[in-house]
């Protein structure tokens, strides 16, 4: 989708980037949601569209690629967090014009925007988050998009 937004002038807002916060690390298989929290009750879309809630990933696997994720940050030769690195991700993708995290607090705000400061990720953590796309989460989602 990127190359062809970027050859026909149209910009991408990428929303929801840490995957309704899977990508922030902090979640594991036992975390649990408030009963009014869509991450709780749209799981599978059962109220709207699937893709606006852990970016349509099943919760046990994107606890577990968020984890591998993770792994792959910490072997970044500069300090980041893996939401920092998810946003850097996201931002750095040829044909991204912008990225609209979310945030519940004033540190996480400014946690997110410090993601602006990161250098290039690299091309051995770009081809290992590649590797993990493919493996854990094309299947389930990439025809979606």
């Amino acid at each position: 989708m990127l190359p062809s937004a970027i050859n026909n002038g149209v910009g991408i807002i990428a929303r929801v980037p840490l995957a309704s916060g899977l990508l922030s690390g902090a979640y594991t298989t036992s975390t649990t949601f408030t009963e009014n929290d869509h991450r709780n009750f749209n799981r599978a879309g059962q109220a709207f569209n699937v893709g606006e809630t852990f970016s349509g990933v099943d919760y046990e696997t994107g606890v577990r690629a968020a984890q591998e994720f993770a792994d792959l940050v910490a072997k970044l030769p500069f300090e980041a967090t893996p939401a920092q690195a998810a946003l850097a991700w996201v931002a750095q993708q040829p044909g991204v014009t912008t990225v609209i995290p979310g945030a519940r607090t004033v540190a996480q705000a400014k946690a997110n925007a410090a993601a602006g400061e990161l250098p290039p990720l690299g091309t051995d953590f770009m081809a290992g988050v590649e590797e993990l796309y493919d493996r854990e989460l094309r299947a389930q989602i990439h025809d979606r998009w």
